[in-house]
């Protein structure tokens, strides 16, 4: 009888093992299909911005460039307001994101003193404001009645808190052990050397989190950018590279020469352009995606 028990339950773990491993191939088989719908269209993108000729036809799927050439990249980074655009991203999004950081921190280890008068009420009035907007022309006016229109800082102030950040970052910081803190003080450290010296440190998953976030965004961002700047120096760079795409005939962005080669083969510019955007905020990923899970679950443990 013993015997015979363990044959069955030997060919039930066979049955259970080949089960397994179906099922194993048949979600590596679908997470690769997945995979390729992903990446498949940025290569193309790729092969196509390399092109000189490109998809004449528009129906044709190419993986390498027919006709290799670095033409499309030269013309967009000849231009000289790719460049202005460029140096505008990059400080609204440095700045941006260091002024973000350090006001949200600021807020959250506030809030996440219980011994903070009525901090129970502001909790809620922070998460209050994340269901309420004043809507686009009352923030207009306020923009302007500020004095910010044509101003750089008219993209850093008004996003400068955003409440999903500041509740993740209290959250984050109500599971910091009080005796951190209370070695701290009893070492002679006020409040704002603890919050520096202590209490930073310690929450880094959840502060590069939220700079990747912060930062995703400002790189990102162009309608703001659209409404309240007029000055074509003080665009960013999704802006000018959005007008010469949709408008290819905008002569302040392209001068004779540019905009007859736009005319020429308007796709692989296009294509172009699409990856002088994307590719540089790419490369931050890599060196924050430790934090990731770490910083969003504990951060959305407590309420």
């Amino acid at each position: 009888m013993v015997s015979i028990m363990m044959k069955r339950k030997h060919s039930g773990g066979i049955q259970t093992g080949k089960t397994e491993l179906f099922f194993d191939i048949l979600i590596g088989f679908l997470l690769l299909l997945f995979s390729l719908t992903v990446i498949l269209p940025f290569w193309y993108l790729l092969a196509q911005s390399f092109d000189q000729m490109g998809n004449m036809s528009g129906t044709d799927f190419y993986l390498w460039p027919r006709s290799f050439t670095f033409a499309n990249y030269s013309i967009i980074l000849h231009n000289k307001y790719i460049w202005a655009g460029y140096a505008n991203t990059l400080l609204r999004t440095i700045l941006g994101t260091v002024l973000t950081l350090f006001c949200t921190t600021m807020g959250a280890y506030t809030l996440s003193k219980k011994y903070f008068p009525h901090h129970t009420f502001w909790s809620f009035f922070v998460i209050l404001t994340m269901f309420f907007g004043g809507g686009l022309i009352p923030t207009y006016l306020w923009i302007n009645q500020l004095g910010l229109i044509d101003n750089r800082m008219v993209l850093i102030l008004p996003s400068l808190v955003g409440a999903y950040n500041l509740v993740l970052v209290r959250n984050f910081m109500l599971q910091i052990p009080a005796e951190l803190e209370e070695s701290a003080r009893l070492d002679g450290a006020g409040d704002f050397r603890t919050f520096l010296s202590i209490v930073l440190p310690v929450s880094k998953p959840i502060l590069a989190t939220v700079a990747l976030w912060v930062a995703v965004g400002h790189w990102n961002s162009w309608f703001d950018c659209l409404l309240y700047i007029r000055d074509p120096n003080k665009l960013v760079v999704q802006v000018v590279l959005q007008r010469i795409i949709i408008q290819g005939t905008d002569k302040m962005l392209l001068d004779k020469s540019q905009q007859l080669e736009f005319d020429a083969r308007p796709e692989m510019i296009k294509a172009a352009c699409i990856y002088v955007t994307t590719l540089p905020i790419l490369c931050v990923y890599p060196f924050l995606q430790k934090y990731f899970v770490k910083g969003i679950y504990v951060g959305s443990l407590k309420g």
